[in-house]
């Protein structure tokens, strides 16, 4: 060695034993190692090396979208491409055994399984902490490096980090932030505003967005005191409540996971998901969430604590908590403890388990990072246009399902975001309360799944009928106007900018009315999503002035990936991308259908202690995969044709979607509440049927009483049918020839021989959640319903089809 690098080989030596004791103080300890172990590798490989100054910027990895020719690089400095110096793990298929916990990995392993390669630096927000600053290298391109790992950009376990999507310019460019991080920046301009209300009895309560972050910094502090460990669970099991919330952000500013789960789940099923997640403590809503829990407590070994936050106790048990009791335990701890986890997050890690609901197999914990959270609210508020608080304060209605996606970013972050106010329906409101807190709140924006759409339409509907000719007449009148009306401004043609007196008429003597009565007199932005919604039901809407903007995405792609808005909506398409995400149809056929596949930094982690199911999920160049068929238009609006693991392949080998048909016989057919088609491997279609019901408004449960739109439908037929009982299984013909003749003019339109529904039955009940048709979000379970309904399946294809003729109107029984 010449005494040049002799000199510069004491000068890193000197340096590093000055800044040895600085990387080590750096949280998590993992970090620390990996930026020793690079000061390291830099004095082993160049005698001179240059180090960039410290940027002002989260430790977390950033990725540009793809080019035709693979990854952009990123650089350091003055844009040399910097090699990888980071020491990452490769994420495997074999994780640490189960039963040993985060902590002793973390001080075994002592860095993240992502390969925290080249590196893009940007600005960093005021409040980001620093000791999460970057210390990066530059090298002259003579030097000559080991080949480092390719970028990670996801994982499938708990404790480690991502590669972030970043994009050049706009939106896709914005610093990524930590949830705690947008969280005191809402508290910094809307402190004062309401946050959350709800009703106890007739007493309505509320908490601002300054008492709402202290709720949270306490819960956290209370999870602390029962043992939460850094990347385990906190599920919550209930209805949607402000516990609910606090308990969520609570458990994500103490370092570990926000788990909802779901109401309807079975104990086993509970089991599953917090045994998964490596749960520490759950939270119930009420004695009977509380015994499911009791039922599998001794096959949990993570759990440490149950806190039930609504009713008081029925029994006193060991490590079970009332709500108050619970908050009591962190009111007076320490704060530097928590702030200490506080600056160590990073938004590249994981910070929300969203589990799938698990109708094709064991469900998946979809992980979500902070940044997939509070990038997909700052990019879905501008998309919609949502307001600030200090201008004018958006409000919702929190009632779907908090343990699914949907719910959570319109409910939670999307409205942190702008400062808007979130109010709790009542439990039931599935039931019928729904519309009394909706005229209450009187929301600015509500999003509801089609069936709560359809439900609202056939009570419409029912109300409509008894109204006297005359008021019968009006509306007919008004909804013809404000069908026109609405279609024309969608088409944006020439007359788009005209709007018709009879427009403004029928607002006045029908429109307005109707929307006071539902409770969305202020409500200008109402969305559909999480389901398939008929054509039928969305113009019955548009036609009552009521726009429903459909919205598309999945859990793995944090909600949200497209949404239409009022100046970009088109009737039957989920609109377009919200800013600085990508859309690629993949495989397209003839017809421009292809695989949805999303961009953006939406797209989720992975799959949690699931690397296989990750690896299915995300191609080579992290585009996520939905397994969803699509097509965009001449103006680039998406439209959803079909799903590829509901394509039936017939035993001719024709592919076929069967949401299209099965639309298209609910819309010929008023009477039909549910359709599944039927046919794979098969050598022709049949379909099971339901017929619209009354709901148990206490269960939820389907009941064999007709809807009044139905008994009104039956009666046009020349029908005396009030109940399902009356009808299924052939019991009445003139209803089944009315139902023939309906699927006769869906047959006529088909495009092959293939597409022919050849056979149905109209089943004994309506499908619904309890009964495990449905999914959580109203979701056809296909899988279950053709197990459920076997026997009816077997039935069609014990014989040919028969033809169907004027002379023989009925399926074969």
């Amino acid at each position: 060695m010449n005494s040049e690098s002799k000199f510069c080989k004491h000068i890193v030596t000197f340096a590093l034993r000055k800044v040895q004791p600085w990387l080590c103080s750096l949280s998590p300890l993992s970090h620390s190692l990996g930026h020793f172990q690079m000061l390291l590798l830099l004095l082993s490989v160049a005698p001179v090396v240059t180090v960039c100054e410290p940027a002002a910027m989260s430790e977390a990895v950033v990725m540009e979208p793809p080019r035709a020719g693979g990854f952009l690089e990123s650089s350091c400095g003055t844009g040399d491409s910097a090699a990888s110096l980071d020491d990452g793990i490769v994420d495997t298929a074999n994780e640490s055994s189960e039963e040993e916990s985060t902590g002793e990995r973390e001080e075994e392993a002592g860095a993240p399984d992502a390969a925290t390669s080249s590196t893009k630096t940007t600005e960093a927000p005021a409040e980001q902490s620093s000791n999460t600053q970057m210390v990066s290298a530059q090298r002259p391109d003579s030097l000559s490096l080991p080949a480092a790992a390719e970028p990670r950009l996801w994982t499938s376990q708990r404790d480690a980090e991502v590669q972030l999507r970043m994009g050049d310019s706009g939106l896709a460019a914005e610093n990524p932030l930590t949830v705690n991080q947008m969280f005191t920046s809402a508290v910094e301009r809307f402190g004062t505003f309401t946050a959350l209300g709800w009703k106890e009895g007739e007493q309505q309560k509320s908490l601002n967005y300054k008492d709402y972050y202290q709720a949270c910094r306490t819960a956290a502090k209370s999870f602390l005191k029962l043992g939460l460990q850094r990347y385990h669970g906190v599920g919550i099991l209930g209805f949607n409540s402000a516990e609910w919330f606090i308990s969520d952000i609570g458990a994500i500013l103490a370092g570990g996971f926000a788990v909802g789960i779901y109401t309807t789940n079975s104990p086993e099923a509970c089991q599953y998901v917090a045994e998964n997640c490596k749960a520490n403590i759950i939270v119930v809503e009420n004695h009977k969430q509380l015994q499911k829990i009791l039922q599998v407590e001794d096959k949990l070994p993570h759990l440490k604590a149950i806190i039930q936050y609504k009713d008081a106790l029925k029994e006193k048990r060991p490590n079970l908590y009332t709500w108050a009791e619970f908050m009591e335990l962190g009111r007076d701890e320490p704060d530097a403890p928590l702030d200490a986890i506080l600056s160590s997050q990073k938004p590249n890690q994981c910070c929300t388990l969203i589990y799938t609901s698990g109708t094709t197999g064991q469900p998946k914990g979809v992980m979500l990072s902070h940044d997939n959270i509070t990038w997909t609210a700052l990019s879905t508020s501008q998309h919609v246009r949502l307001t600030e608080a200090t201008q004018a304060q958006e409000a919702v209605v929190s009632y779907l399902p908090l343990s699914h996606i949907a719910a959570q970013m319109v409910d939670i972050w999307v409205t942190m975001k702008v400062g808007g106010a979130t109010y709790f329906a009542q439990p039931d409101a599935l039931k019928g309360s729904l519309v009394n807190t909706l005229k209450e709140v009187r929301p600015t924006a509500f999003m509801g799944v089609p069936r709560v759409w359809e439900k609202m339409q056939e009570k419409m509907k029912s109300v409509g009928q008894k109204s006297s000719t005359v008021r019968r007449k009006v509306a007919a009148w008004a909804k013809d106007v404000g069908l026109q009306t609405n279609l024309t401004k969608m088409n944006q043609n020439e007359a788009a900018g005209r709007t018709p007196l009879s427009y403004h008429i029928a607002k006045k003597l029908v429109f307005k009315k109707v929307r006071k009565a539902l409770g969305l007199d202020r409500c200008n932005k109402c969305y559909t999503g999480a389901a398939p919604i008929t054509k039928d039901t969305l113009e019955f809407f548009l036609s009552l002035d009521i726009p429903l903007y459909e919205l598309y995405g999945m859990s793995e792609s944090t909600g949200p990936h497209t949404i239409s808005r009022p100046n970009a909506f088109k009737l039957t398409s989920c609109g377009k991308e919200i800013p600085g995400c990508k859309t690629k149809l993949h495989n397209p056929d003839e017809e421009g259908n292809g695989e949805i596949c999303f961009w953006g930094r939406h797209v989720f982690m992975g799959y949690l202690n699931m690397p296989d199911k990750t690896d299915e999920a995300l191609d080579a160049e992290g585009w996520l995969h939905s397994g969803d068929l699509g097509k965009h238009d001449e103006n680039g609006f998406l439209f959803i044709t079909g799903r590829i693991k509901e394509l039936i392949i017939t035993a001719g080998g024709e592919n076929i979607p069967p949401v299209p048909i099965e639309d298209a016989v609910k819309e010929a057919v008023p009477l039909i509440s549910n359709a599944m088609l039927i046919g794979d491997k098969k050598k022709f279609l049949s379909m099971l049927l339901t017929i619209k019901c009354q709901v148990n408004a206490e269960s939820g449960d389907p009941e064999d009483e007709l809807t009044p739109e139905a008994v009104e439908i039956c009666k046009k037929l020349g029908s005396n049918a009030t109940r399902v009982s009356e009808i299924a299984s052939g019991r009445d013909r003139v209803v089944y020839a009315a139902i023939q003749e309906g699927i006769n003019r869906v047959n006529e339109k088909a495009t092959s021989n293939a597409q022919r529904i050849q056979k149905w039955v109209v089943l004994d009940r309506d499908f619904s959640v309890g009964g495990g048709e449905l999914g959580p979000t109203m979701k056809l379970k296909r899988p279950v319903v053709a197990k459920m309904f076997k026997d009816h399946i077997e039935n069609f294809y014990k014989e040919l089809a028969t033809p169907t003729t004027p002379d023989n109107p009925l399926p074969p029984k």
